[in-house]
């Protein structure tokens, strides 16, 4: 028994009282009152039990009530429950759309790099190569500034040429349709010359320019030149393949006198080289004289002379003002690129540039109106703007240097067996002369610039992390582990291989020279071109193309090797901001574009009375 007025101690009068209420209230219910009073009664039974059992009855009712409170809390607010599930549910969603989105923006490049990582890996049989960097702690500086200035409004970074005299100049080697000087009837011509010309596409364009000028020179016709076999281009293009050959013939008919093939009564001449006149048998760069003395007397001995391995055989100055000017004519004018090379040269450019129209008096010259013209204009459409790189960084070019390039005792190796194969005559003379040092070499300005000290000029110009920039060719010593800096530095980096597909890219495959030939397209019509060879021919020509058809806003960037060298040796102690001057003024003393000095190429240098007239 327990205190009085406790609930487990009721008095037996008030039990019998709640049992008789409870009895009439059941009673007096009818009809829909029914389950009400079966609820009133199963509470107030549950009232006298709970007073009657024990705690483990008790705790029992207790567990049944708070399920009903949980399952009746349940249903009223199921509405709510499901609303914050969708709404979650939409917020992923959401989420899974904007990620998309973003990396659809991207893929692009994601797919370049990618495609561009396998081509160069598979070209030089690099696999899981280790990252080789000569300058880790600039890289480091160069990243820091990028992310920094990523925010920062575009600099001019070159975009227009420094020097004020240059805007005076303006093309008009083809301004003469029919030069007096270079009038020649057929009664007084000397005799056909054939020209087999040696090397890729660059040396073959300055060997069938230096031809039409001889022939004007000798007063002789001009078979339309050949190109030889080379075991090192593996190529066997030939004229019509890469050029237009009936339109070289039409533009130049007042000035040369050009036929597609020898006759036949002088076929049996060639055939027994009779009239044969290699390189060996005129000197680099001869004069006009030169060709007077070795050449006229075949031409008027036997009708026909054969220059063969033909290339950079005729000197700069002196030389005639109009055999100078007709040069440029050839050159800047006359030869044309086939149409299936222009039309492949129209789909890199738009790729690169998201626009659909030609924009300049350049890539109009480059690609011709009519291939331009199948893709419509968008006024409304900017056009990307992007660097084009000549990064010259190829096997032969490495081991032919003799420079170190930081890849330790297996690099070493494999470059002087690539050399004892290659360049057995180099390798012979190596022994009998007294050998220069990897350092002497790279302090004097001798070594290729490898990707990672050109990443390092561009970060240092203030070129930003989201440059384009177009690759020209990709046969890079390393592989994808030399690249790293570069790719790394600036995703954005694309070649023909990743810009075209297999199926565009397939009339041109095992032709070097018409591959070559669209490298040259895209870096004559970049809005910067960036050499990292000054005595590379595509370098010279294109650079050369770009001053006389830029309108003095096609920027070419020269690093001047031996000053770099110099800058970089300091690489480990020098501030970022002291490296971003030195090398902008290493760039802006060699982008200024000058008169062409005596003696030096008119087709790298046009800016002379000869090819360009001043206003």
């Amino acid at each position: 028994m327990g205190k009085q007025g406790s609930p487990r101690s009721p008095r037996p009068e008030t039990r019998d009282k709640e049992e008789k209420i409870g009895r009439r209230s059941l009673d007096s219910l009818t009809g829909n009152d029914l389950l009400t009073g079966r609820r009133i009664f199963g509470s107030e039974a549950s009232k006298n039990q709970g007073s009657k059992h024990d705690q483990s009855c008790g705790s029992s009712n207790k567990f049944s009530y708070s399920w009903k409170q949980q399952h009746s809390w349940l249903r009223r607010n199921c509405k709510s429950i499901l609303v914050m599930i969708s709404v979650t549910g939409l917020i992923f969603f959401m989420d899974s759309i904007m990620v998309t989105i973003f990396h659809s923006d991207r893929s692009s490049v994601v797919q370049s790099i990618s495609r561009l990582t396998n081509l160069t890996d598979h070209e030089n049989g690099a696999q899981d190569a280790t990252p080789v960097q000569m300058y880790s702690r600039l890289l480091n500086l160069a990243s820091s500034s990028l992310e920094k200035n990523i925010f920062k409004p575009e600099t001019p970074n070159f975009r227009e040429e420094r020097s004020s005299k240059s805007s005076q100049w303006k093309p008009c080697a083809d301004n003469n349709k029919k030069s007096v000087a270079l009038e020649r009837s057929t009664e007084m011509n000397n005799g056909y010359i054939m020209v087999s010309a040696n090397g890729g596409l660059n040396q073959q364009r300055v060997a069938i320019c230096n031809a039409v000028a001889v022939a004007a020179l000798l007063n002789a016709t001009l078979v339309l030149p050949r190109f030889l076999y080379s075991n090192v281009w593996k190529d066997p293009s030939q004229f019509g393949d890469i050029y237009q050959d009936e339109r070289f013939i039409e533009y130049l008919k007042d000035d040369v006198h050009i036929v597609k093939d020898l006759p036949q009564h002088l076929k049996a001449i060639d055939n027994k080289n009779l009239s044969l006149v290699t390189d060996t048998e005129l000197i680099k760069e001869a004069k006009p004289d030169d060709y007077i003395k070795h050449v006229l007397p075949f031409l008027k001995k036997y009708g026909m002379v054969h220059l063969f391995g033909y290339g950079n055989r005729l000197g700069f100055d002196p030389l005639p003002f109009d055999v100078q000017r007709l040069r440029c004519k050839c050159n800047f004018h006359a030869l044309k690129f086939a149409p299936k090379i222009q039309e492949a040269g129209s789909l890199l450019v738009k790729r690169i540039r998201r626009y659909e129209t030609s924009r300049s008096n350049l890539e109009e010259a480059l690609l011709g109106e009519s291939s331009m013209a199948k893709y419509a204009a968008k006024e409304d459409q900017e056009p990307l703007k992007y660097l084009a790189l000549h990064l010259r960084f190829e096997e032969d070019m490495v081991a032919y240097s003799l420079c170190d390039f930081g890849g330790g005792e297996t690099e070493r190796k494999e470059l002087q067996a690539y050399r004892e194969y290659h360049f057995p005559l180099l390798v012979k003379r190596l022994k009998e002369l007294k050998s220069v040092s990897p350092e002497e070499l790279r302090k004097t300005g001798k070594c290729p610039l490898t990707p990672e000290e050109a990443t390092l000029v561009l970060a240092g110009l203030g070129f930003k992390r989201g440059t384009y920039i177009y690759l020209a060719g990709s046969q890079i010593f390393g592989g994808s582990s030399r690249m790293l800096p570069l790719t790394t530095l600036y995703p954005n980096l694309v070649t023909k291989e990743t810009l075209l597909t297999p199926q565009e890219l397939a009339p041109f495959k095992n032709f070097s020279s018409q591959l070559a030939a669209l490298d040259f397209i895209a870096c004559a019509a970049s809005d910067v071109f960036a050499m990292t060879d000054s005595g590379s021919q595509l370098s010279s020509l294109v650079s050369g193309f770009r001053t006389y058809y830029g309108d003095d806003h096609a920027p070419t960037l020269r690093p001047n090797k031996k000053r770099l060298a110099a800058i970089l040796s300091e690489s480990e102690t020098i501030k970022w901001e002291t490296f971003e001057n030195r090398v902008r003024k290493m760039i802006e003393e060699g982008h200024k574009v000058r008169l062409r000095p005596y003696g030096r190429s008119i087709y790298r240098q046009p800016k002379c009375p000869e090819c360009m007239c001043k206003f």
